[in-house]
């Protein structure tokens, strides 16, 4: 599918893996809509590639469809990638062997919410009007990248949460995948494993931390880069016989307990 000349909407786009992904997109001649929180970067970014910020949360659908509606403007909408995201980790039950100390529910379900909730809200609209377009060769009119992690598979220690949200969104991926498929709309989704983006800092002590997390990575030694994720997401946009899969982009590592 050639994406000149046609708009696409990043989640999650203001930094890291979405940020990578904008830049990768605009490159290759798609007008972007960056979709994030982060306005002062958001908006940056989007002045750099010709795109345009929209600032909205994933999971609100009054915001995302202004962001749809904000790529329609630039062209026909025939790309979607979902990068937003949030992580954090907590253990199922706590030391003291209280009720209280237990895994925070709220705190549960904002992950399961933005992660998986968000992602498929943003499907949902962005797919509907991509399924208003002209169709293009083989009838396809668009296609759609999620993000999931290494840890819907090797879920640590203190990733229920975490895990629960990426493996969900492995899991609707051939079903959705199934439902789309008679306008014509392609979705697959990376599972990426230690990428070296700016959520571990900077400094000594990031540099020291990110060393202990790559040994687990088989090869290269070391944490992959942002633009790696972001050439495999515009592969899956750009080659029209990839549909319904999950792949791994981790140099072969298998994460342990802790």
């Amino acid at each position: 599918m050639d994406i000149d000349g046609t708009s696409a909407l990043v989640t999650g786009g203001a930094s890291g893996l979405g940020e990578a992904t904008v830049r990768r997109l605009a490159a290759r001649g798609a007008r972007v809509v960056v979709l994030d929180m982060q306005d002062d970067k958001g908006e940056e970014l989007a002045r750099q590639v010709g795109g345009v910020f929209v600032h909205a949360d994933v999971t609100n659908a009054e915001e995302v469809i202004a962001a749809v509606e904000a790529a329609k403007e630039l062209g026909p909408l025939r790309s979607l990638v979902n990068c937003a995201g949030v992580g954090s980790a907590s253990r199922t039950i706590g030391r003291d062997g209280t009720y209280e100390s237990a895994f925070n529910l709220d705190h549960f379900s904002r992950i399961i919410a933005i992660n998986l909730i968000g992602t498929f809200n943003c499907i949902r609209l962005a797919a509907t009007a991509m399924s208003l377009t002209e169709p293009l060769e083989d009838g396809e009119r668009g296609a759609i990248v999620n993000t999931a992690s290494l840890a819907a598979f090797d879920g640590q220690i203190g990733q229920a949460a975490y895990s629960a949200s990426k493996g969900g969104v492995v899991g609707m991926t051939l079903p959705v995948a199934r439902d789309l498929a008679v306008v014509g709309i392609r979705i697959n989704t990376i599972a990426p494993g230690l990428i070296d983006t700016p959520i571990y800092g900077q400094g000594e002590s990031s540099e020291a931390f990110k060393a202990k997390l790559k040994k687990d990575v088989v090869f290269p030694d070391r944490l992959g880069r942002p633009d790696e994720f972001a050439s495999l997401a515009v592969e899956l946009i750009t080659n029209s016989y990839m549909n319904g899969e999950t792949i791994r982009i981790d140099g072969a590592a298998r994460l342990q307990p802790k």
